[in-house]
């Protein structure tokens, strides 16, 4: 009997059934220890109690009777106990409130729409709307999405900025195939057309079996001619690098004051526009048709370009019509169909009463 339990008896401060009772646990906890296999997983809650009663029991006390733990760590889960009370992270505000969306998708376009304005230009732009947002905070989202500062940003110039800025000045140019039935079977024929991107109107430059280089060089005299030229108001030539696209063809159209921009490789979006009405020709009007002979597409092809033009209304160009012949939509005549190839085309319209 150790002298704690003696001076117990004596003073008797202690209840002798008690003592009995904590010997018992003490000696049960050891016992059942000492038959489980592996480590015991104690939850946060569960360590916070034995930390808690530990850290009354005090170290010397605490390494007679713990049995799950060592001591020091008992008295560690305490600490950990003190320190999650007096932790307000759980109740601290995210800081400083994010701008509202709209806001912020409004900076990212004002810096790309305006590549050389600074970050109190576009603070000084929302102001006008009615956003009072100071110049760190817009470099701070033009930083976060990827955004240079003007003096970068200035220096580059995209694809599209380029297109949107000069779309009146440049034009599209590309060959599409059709397959057409002669009495030497199916022969495949070369279509070359330009496209001018800003009003949408497409010329047919050339059909042919064989477009060498003799062919392209007066297809370049035909589009650079002052009068009637397909190419007289423009500047700039779109092409991929087809390699019909030769250099006595871009040199003509140099001395014609058209520049030729030949593209990347394997870039189609570049060349949108005339991508684009390759696919309207073909899904509208060729791939419904079996052609006949040359003259059965080159009429297919003329029949469709005048549709294109003046029937057919553009989602591009605000779902209008390109080169309207009637332009009062108010008449009150009956409604008449204007068909072409057969009803392949169909145009509805108001006659005059």
């Amino acid at each position: 009997m150790d002298w704690a339990r003696i001076l117990a008896y004596v003073t008797g401060t202690v209840d002798q059934e008690l003592l009995a009772r904590n010997e018992y646990l003490a000696a049960e906890n050891r016992i059942l220890k000492a038959q489980l296999k592996g480590r015991l997983k104690l939850s946060d809650a569960e360590r916070g109690v034995l930390g808690e009663i530990g850290h009354r029991l005090r170290r010397k006390v605490l390494a007679d009777v713990a049995t799950v733990a060592q001591p020091d760590t008992i008295l560690g889960w305490y600490r950990k106990l003190v320190a999650r009370k007096f932790d307000g992270s759980a109740h601290r505000g995210p800081g400083r409130p994010r701008i509202k969306r709209e806001v912020e998708e409004l900076i990212i376009r004002m810096a790309s729409e305006n590549r050389d304005w600074g970050y109190d230009r576009i603070a000084g732009a929302l102001a006008n709307l009615g956003h009072e947002i100071s110049d760190q905070t817009v470099g701070n989202v033009l930083r976060r999405h990827g955004l240079p500062p003007a003096p970068e940003r200035k220096r580059t110039t995209t694809w599209a900025a380029f297109v949107r800025t000069h779309l009146a000045l440049l034009a599209g140019t590309d060959f599409f195939t059709a397959e057409v039935l002669t009495l030497r079977g199916l022969v495949t024929y070369y279509v070359l057309f330009f496209i001018h991107l800003e009003s949408r109107r497409v010329d047919i430059a050339g059909i042919s079996v064989h477009p060498d280089e003799r062919w392209m060089k007066q297809i370049a005299r035909n589009a650079t001619a002052d009068d009637c030229g397909a190419l007289r108001d423009c500047r700039y030539l779109l092409h991929d690098r087809d390699t019909k696209f030769t250099r006595s063809f871009r040199a003509i159209l140099v001395s014609g004051r058209v520049r030729p921009l030949a593209l990347p490789p394997h870039s189609p979006n570049l060349n949108a526009y005339a991508e684009r009405w390759v696919r309207s020709v073909k899904e509208e009007c060729l791939s419904k048709v079996i052609l006949f002979g040359e003259p059965s597409l080159r009429r297919a092809l003329s029949e469709y370009v005048d549709h294109f033009h003046a029937e057919r209304n553009h989602q591009g160009k605000g779902n209008v019509l390109l080169f309207p012949r009637n332009t009062d939509r108010h008449r009150e005549g009956p409604v008449q169909c204007r068909e072409r190839l057969g009803g392949l085309l169909r145009y509805y319209h108001r006659e005059a009463a």
